[in-house]
């Protein structure tokens, strides 16, 4: 079983559209990526279900 999983989400600093991969083998966390377009830093909270798969990814401003 595939435990990466690629997603899509709107940068909350620069507003393009921008795909990164998510682990789900260690459950619900929250993690820190740089925009690929902006370098800026997001703060990413991944839900992952009782399936093991992504059930939602939000995105927000480190400076929030």
């Amino acid at each position: 079983m595939d435990m990466l999983e690629e997603y899509s989400i709107t940068c909350p600093y620069c507003g393009e559209m921008i795909s990164m991969n998510v682990d789900c083998s260690s459950g619900s966390h929250d993690f820190i990526e740089d925009c690929s377009v902006c370098c800026r830093p997001i703060e990413l909270r991944a839900d992952i279900n009782t399936d093991g798969q992504l059930a939602a990814l939000t995105a927000r401003r480190d400076d929030e």
